[in-house]
């Protein structure tokens, strides 16, 4: 997704659209057609059909449109924080943050967040040291905004839960300066799902439900803080009005246009929210009812792809073995096993090593499933530099 994409803006306006009418016809926001046109984010599946009726060309002509149209420079390549002070400083860290994001997504997701963490680090001195250029200040805080999020993101992936809270307070104390709504939603659902990940469902609830209640959000941004909601009342053994709080996710997102999203909210779907679904009835030890929910999380077949969704695979697993399905766990079990080398994700290989201990010690299991599970362990504590 990276390099500008030119002939994208060529061809939307040898068809006679501006950014505003091509975005009003497709029911996204301006800023949207500004990130696809510069290679940012890629347009999502139910889009492609309207802009190809648009634009008068086949969809393997979009599929072409939708190509870098360079090679890219060394100074693409690697953002590097020079002497830029004004619009070209924000431009740089958004670039490193939109770089971070994708390595993220990618191969079951990269590790980023050292680097991620040590590029804030830079930006927040300077912030502190003052250089940079006054009338691009909001602009520039905005940015650092979302560089320390996602630094904070990728903190609490890699189970870094105290520099991850500091991060996002941080970011979140930047977003306010800056008056950037969006990015601040952004955090507050972090913020929210890291309370409720350490253990503190009535903190994330209560995050959740301060941003509901001050109102302002589109209906695909509320859903994930219904999502948050009914995660907080789940662990806080609220069942039946968690189970409300998932419905009524689910039914703002099919109500959602796009038209007022934030860019941020292209993860939020059903896919997502059957995941945290089916975690929830992990979690309460209901493994047949947490089963079809984490099935549809972990085999979707398309639509948006986060590099942490091999998560689902392992409460699915954990879910099969609370209910003695020694088949399927078996077999789903040898699927993962090769994915587990490109798996960044430390709470994604905690949980798994912990599934596994826990189905190895179940006597009723069939030696074969013991031995597959044997294997994951084995393979988890291997070197991971080992070539």
């Amino acid at each position: 997704m990276a390099g500008k994409r030119k002939r994208l803006a060529q061809r939307r306006k040898a068809c006679g659209h501006t950014q505003e009418s091509f975005a009003e016809a497709l029911r996204v926001d301006r800023s949207t057609v500004q990130r696809w046109e510069r290679g940012e984010v890629d347009p999502q599946p139910h889009q492609r059909p309207r802009m190809t009726k648009l634009l008068q060309i086949t969809p393997e002509e979009l599929n072409d449109l939708l190509k870098s149209d360079t090679y890219l420079t060394v100074s693409e390549r690697l953002p590097v924080l020079n002497g830029e002070r004004g619009a070209g400083f924000a431009h740089t860290i958004r670039e490193m943050s939109r770089r971070f994001i994708v390595l993220d997504n990618e191969m079951n997701g990269l590790p980023i967040a050292d680097v991620a963490a040590r590029s804030f680090k830079k930006v927040h001195r300077r912030l502190g040291e003052g250089d940079y250029d006054r009338t691009a200040e909001h602009d520039i805080q905005a940015a650092a905004a979302e560089l320390a999020e996602v630094a904070g993101w990728a903190l609490f992936d890699a189970e870094k839960h105290g520099p991850a809270r500091r991060f996002n307070q941080e970011a979140l104390f930047l977003a306010k300066l800056s008056g950037d709504r969006a990015i601040e939603l952004l955090i507050m659902q972090n913020m929210a799902m890291q309370a409720g990940w350490v253990g503190r469902p009535r903190e994330e609830l209560a995050i959740a439900r301060s941003v509901m209640e001050q109102g302002q959000i589109s209906p695909r941004v509320e859903a994930i803080f219904r999502v948050r909601e009914a995660k907080g009342l789940a662990g806080s053994g609220q069942e039946s009005e968690a189970i409300r709080s998932f419905d009524r996710a689910r039914s703002l997102l099919q109500d959602s246009e796009r038209s007022n999203d934030p860019p941020w909210a292209w993860w939020v779907t059903t896919h997502e929210i059957d995941g945290h679904q089916g975690f929830a009835f992990q979690e309460s030890g209901q493994w047949k009812k947490g089963i079809p929910y984490l099935e549809n999380a972990w085999c979707q077949e398309s639509g948006a792809t986060v590099g942490y969704r091999a998560i689902s695979a392992v409460r699915l697993l954990g879910c099969f073995l609370g209910v003695h399905a020694w088949r399927d766990a078996q077999d789903l079990a040898e699927s993962i096993i090769p994915i587990i080398g490109d798996t960044s994700s430390a709470r994604t290989l905690r949980l798994l090593s912990s599934t596994a201990q826990n189905g190895k010690s179940i006597h009723a299991a069939p030696s074969s499933l013991r031995d597959v599970l044997h294997s994951i362990s084995d393979v988890l504590e291997e070197d991971p530099y080992e070539l």
